[in-house]
Order: C-alpha cells, then structure tokens, then sequence
C-alpha cells in the first residue's frame, strides 16, 4: 500500500483516541460484573483469577482468559485489580511484574483500608507504572448494572487512559485527590463501608429482638413508613432474610468481615475508637462460624442467636 511504513497495527502508539486494553486481576462477585461491563463498553478485556474457573465464564463476553497475572497484563494499558485484601494484590502484582511496563495504568480498586496503600504505590513506582487508588461502592447489582460510584485518587495525567473503565463500571467517578499513593479515595471508602456495615448489622438486630419479642417485622417497617427513621436500605437487606434469599451473596458475610476490620484498625491507628464497628466485626465473625461465611452480609442476622434458632421469616436457614 502506497504510503505503508510496514508496521503491524498492534506496533502503533495509542492516541488518546483509542479504547484501552484493560487487564482484570480479580474476577470474583465485583471483579466478574466489572470486566463484563468492560466488554460491553466495547474494551479489549484479559481476566485473570486464582480459580480459573470464576474467570472462564467471561469468555462468552468477549474476555481473553489468562492462566496467570503476567499472562493477562501483557500488552494491557490499564490493569485493575479487584482481589481480597492489600496483601493479595501485592502479591498477585508481584507474579505480573515480568509483563508490567513503565507508564501502564494501575486502577486499584479492592478494598484494602488505609495502611497498605502505600506499599502498593510503592511497588507502582517501582515498575513505572501511574497509580491510581480506586475503590468502589456498591455490591453485585450495581455492578452488574455498570452503577458502581468510583471513588478515584491520581494523577491528571494518564487520566485519559483511564477514564474510559471507571465510565464503564460505574454511574459516578468521584475524585479526591491527584495523589494516589496518599489515600485519599481508600479513606473515604472506609468511612462510607463504616456506614453500610453499621446499618447492615442494626437490621439484622432489628429482625431479631423482633423475633425474640413476638412482634411481626413487617408491623416495623408499617410504624417507620415515609418518616425519618425510614431506609430503603434496611427494607432491602431485611427481605434477604425474611425472604430466605441470602444466596447468591451481593456483598459476602466474610468479605464484611474483612471490611470491618480494616475500620476498626484505622481508627486505632488515628486515635478514635469504633465500638459499633469492632461489634459488626465480630457479628460477622459470628455468622460465618456458623456457616454463613459466602452469604450475602444481611446473614449477621444470624449471629444474634446462640444456635441456628435465627430463622429467615420464621422458616430456618436460608442456605
């Protein structure tokens, strides 16, 4: 072709025009919603996960499936992780380092609390890589539906590359701050999972000294109707139970778990003392014990029980 330079399309740079080529380590609950919504947001998608078979489903999607980290980051643009915790993403990032590259995207978007986002921006500069420290809110059906809200810390730089996988996963990007590594999106998901962990384990409470007393549920929700101490919250996470529909989780009771923990440790670490979150801690603690560990988190109901007497609109467990 007259004009030809005789390079392969795969050898150009990217403009600023270009949909990126994202790598997704973490396909679990929130990590399989997102990549599916990449998909459909017509990126080019690798997903990766430690069981591979939370990721193959993908493929009907149009994901690329990866046997392992490096496998997936290879060639991407954008890598996103959504794993369980700040030490899991270090090490799943240390297995991709062979096919990491100076100025690649790093979208970080697991929950990991406060004190660990700085070793993982640490180990972003180490490679070159631009960080950005993304958590999201919300649980499977906003995902599913691509209406997470973002919460995003990082540099304007780089922005471009970016901007397009937070608009495909979520409704809103909220920024905090042009520096990742100092927090600032991390930080303010504590407070808000603070929030929805408290309220979480106050209506699993409620559910139960209304079980305990003989009053029906649903006499509740009539006296509260239209006023202050209404929740479109509480009424959703109440029909989990009431209705026996704690399975598939939309935010798992181990992963709550997980969460409340982070909370309390950072208060600790600031000086501020969290007793409804140390208590939601061990509530969830509780319910997993007792087998409700996959369960979406309404399942702390059960934790107000000695055996498995709670029962899900007077009907037993809801497993």
């Amino acid at each position: 072709m007259a004009g030809s330079t005789g390079q392969q399309p795969d050898d150009r740079e990217p403009s600023m025009t270009d949909k990126p080529t994202v790598s997704v380590l973490g396909t679990g609950i929130m990590g399989a919603a997102m990549a599916r919504n990449l998909c459909r947001a017509g990126l080019d998608v690798r997903a990766w996960n430690r069981t591979r078979e939370k990721a193959e489903p993908l493929a009907a999607d149009g994901a690329r499936i990866a046997r392992t980290p490096a496998e997936a980051v290879e060639g991407a643009d954008v890598v996103l992780t959504m794993l369980y915790d700040g030490d899991t993403v270090l090490d799943v990032m240390r297995e991709a380092a062979p096919a990491l590259r100076p100025g690649m995207v790093w979208a970080q978007c697991t929950t990991v609390g406060t004190d660990p986002v700085a070793d993982l921006a640490a180990l972003a500069r180490e490679y070159g890589l631009v960080f950005y420290d993304a958590p999201v809110l919300g649980t499977r059906q906003p995902a599913e539906a691509g209406q997470l809200t973002v919460l995003a810390a990082g540099p304007e730089e780089g922005r471009e590359a970016v901007l397009p996988v937070f608009d495909a996963v979520g409704a809103k990007t909220m920024w905090t701050g042009a520096d990742g590594g100092a927090g600032s999106a991390s930080r303010l998901k504590l407070v808000a999972n603070s929030w929805v962990l408290a309220a979480t384990a106050a209506t699993g409470e409620v559910l139960a000294l209304a079980q305990a007393l003989g009053v029906e549920p649903r006499d509740f929700f009539d006296l509260i109707e239209g006023g202050p101490l209404d929740m479109a919250y509480l009424r959703a996470k109440a029909a989990l139970v009431l209705d026996g529909k704690l399975s598939p989780a939309s935010f798992a009771v181990a992963t709550a778990e997980k969460d409340a923990r982070l909370i309390v440790r950072a208060g600790e670490r600031n000086g501020v003392r969290l007793d409804v979150a140390a208590a939601a801690a061990e509530r969830f603690a509780r319910a997993a014990a007792r087998g409700h560990a996959a369960e979406d988190m309404a399942a702390a109901y059960f934790a107000s029980f000695d055996d498995q007497g709670g029962t899900g609109g007077g009907r037993g467990e809801s497993r």
